[in-house]
């Protein structure tokens, strides 16, 4: 008798810890949602005159052509930024080794009185 009464309290126990790990409210999504997050009804309209017009032929979809246009765009606003870093990096701040980091280059001081640095953490 006892070994029935703990081989149902043990299944219970497992069944119970197995339904505590479960998700109460699932919210299954698929990643395909996310990519049509932001398109609306004008543009699904726009895009049945454009397949209409085509006579049956495949088109590729609006919502794609303008992430494809969204994608140049900021395209050549990275190769503009990408440019001015270039420029900023020649500087000799950026190329001259003797500056560790620093604005403006560090004092050359004499032996005796070489003071540490914050910055850079080294004694010049």
């Amino acid at each position: 008798m006892q070994k029935v009464l703990f081989s149902l309290l043990f299944f219970f126990l497992i069944s119970g810890l197995a339904l505590a790990q479960s998700d109460k409210n699932p919210q299954q999504t698929s990643k395909g949602d996310d990519y049509f997050r932001g398109y609306d009804s004008k543009d699904q309209k726009a895009d049945k005159k454009l397949r209409k017009s085509k006579a049956g032929k495949s088109s590729v979809h609006l919502y794609y052509d303008r992430k494809i246009e969204e994608y140049h765009e900021r395209m050549k606003e990275n190769a503009v930024r990408y440019k001015k870093m270039s420029k900023e990096m020649k500087k000799p701040r950026y190329s001259d080794p003797t500056y560790f980091g620093h604005k403006n280059s560090p004092k050359k001081r004499p032996p005796g009185k070489k003071k540490f640095c914050s910055v850079c953490e080294i004694v010049h």
